[in-house]
């Protein structure tokens, strides 16, 4: 299957110059929790999730305003196009444990999210997107990333 029949079209961006408190603005009135970053010709250059801008506010003890997108975005970002294969994203997702990516076009601007929910979504349907399947995914995604000591 390919991402074109999975994916949300459409994409709320931000740009890599803006603060935090705009980020946040646009995942409340979207009702997001990740945003695409783009660069001024619109291409994705990063990604920015609702948890990286938490998490940057608390670890630098400031405001979202005095933070910029550019020094939170994760990046190069993992992207994909409308014609990649579902099943290998899928696969990708768990292995990079990443929950959503942008789907671009053939110059690299956001046209669209592939989400774990769409990817579960599509299974539902009958659409046999990976052996193990989105349970699987999620579970790899949210494996923790390091020991905790215990």
């Amino acid at each position: 299957m390919l991402i074109r029949n999975v994916m949300t079209s459409g994409a709320v961006t931000c740009c890599a110059g803006d603060n935090l408190e705009q980020v946040a603005q646009l995942m409340w009135e979207h009702d997001i929790g990740f945003l695409p970053v783009v660069d001024r010709e619109g291409r994705v250059i990063g990604a920015i999730t609702d948890r990286d801008a938490l998490m940057a506010s608390y670890t630098r003890g400031t405001t979202l305003t005095g933070i910029l997108v550019e020094t939170v975005m994760a990046h190069p970002p993992i992207t994909c196009t409308i014609n990649d294969d579902a099943r290998q994203l899928e696969h990708v997702m768990a292995q990079r444990q990443i929950r959503r990516v942008p789907v671009i076009d053939q110059v690299g601007k956001a046209i669209g999210i592939v989400t774990l929910g769409d990817l579960a979504r599509a299974s539902l349907v009958g659409h046999d997107l990976s052996p193990r399947g989105p349970t699987s995914t999620l579970a790899a995604i949210t494996q923790p990333r390091r020991s905790s000591g215990n």
